[in-house]
């Protein structure tokens, strides 16, 4: 009798811990499973017009410090420096927006239609630095550029968005320049705004943050169709 008592518990005991062997590798697939849909899913420019605005901001910048490191002149090093800190910032807007951070892409002038020209009254421009060829924009070469007349359209078939610059509203470019007043209307909205160009870029004309808020659609970075002039 004595035997058979210490068999059966040695027998509840494997049983028990047979049990809790099972039950623990059930509680770690089901942790395993949670932490999986925890996980944020990242998103491409392909896939969100938000992610590709930020992209092609991304893009925009670091062409523009592609052209100063191949044409430097003496203002060349403090560009970078401010221009590698706006990259920080969108890279930062990236990871709040879900996008891959540090996702690129150039802004592509000539896949773009030409706008037609809305009924709306004219407005002011920025101005930009135009020492900098190096980061100019080849896709509107044909726009004429700073030589363009006051209240004639530029910058055909470009795309704006944002180059993550605060202060009051302004805008950059690589043709026009420093002082130079820009309107640029978002026919999607038909929301403009009128800046002057106050530094270079990668593109024909980049809005900072405050300019850009005010033309934006809500939840976007990028305008697809845009409509810019030359006013002064």
């Amino acid at each position: 009798m004595s035997r058979r008592r210490t068999l059966g518990t040695k027998k509840k005991l494997a049983l028990l811990v047979s049990a809790a062997t099972v039950a623990g590798g059930g509680a770690f697939v089901m942790a395993s499973t949670s932490n999986a849909s925890q996980t944020p899913t990242v998103k491409s420019a392909a896939e969100s017009t938000v992610c590709q605005g930020l992209a092609t901001a991304l893009g925009n910048n670091e062409r523009f410090i592609e052209g100063q490191r191949a044409n430097p002149d003496a203002q060349s090093e403090a560009r970078i420096a401010n221009r590698e800190a706006v990259i920080a910032q969108i890279k930062v807007q990236q990871e709040a927006s879900g996008c891959g951070v540090g996702e690129s892409a150039q802004d592509s002038q000539a896949s773009q239609p030409a706008p037609s020209a809305p009924a709306g009254g004219a407005g002011d421009a920025g101005a930009g630095d135009a020492g900098n060829a190096g980061a100019g924009d080849a896709g509107n070469a044909g726009d004429g550029g700073g030589a363009a007349a006051s209240g004639q359209q530029v910058c055909n078939g470009s795309t704006v968005t944002l180059s993550g610059e605060g202060g009051a509203p302004a805008a950059s470019s690589s043709q026009f320049p420093a002082g130079t007043k820009l309107k640029v209307t978002n026919l999607d909205n038909d929301k403009s705004t009128t800046v002057e160009v106050t530094s270079v870029s990668g593109s024909c004309a980049l809005l900072n943050n405050a300019a850009f808020e005010q033309v934006r659609e809500p939840g976007k970075f990028l305008i697809r169709r845009a409509l810019i002039e030359k006013v002064g």
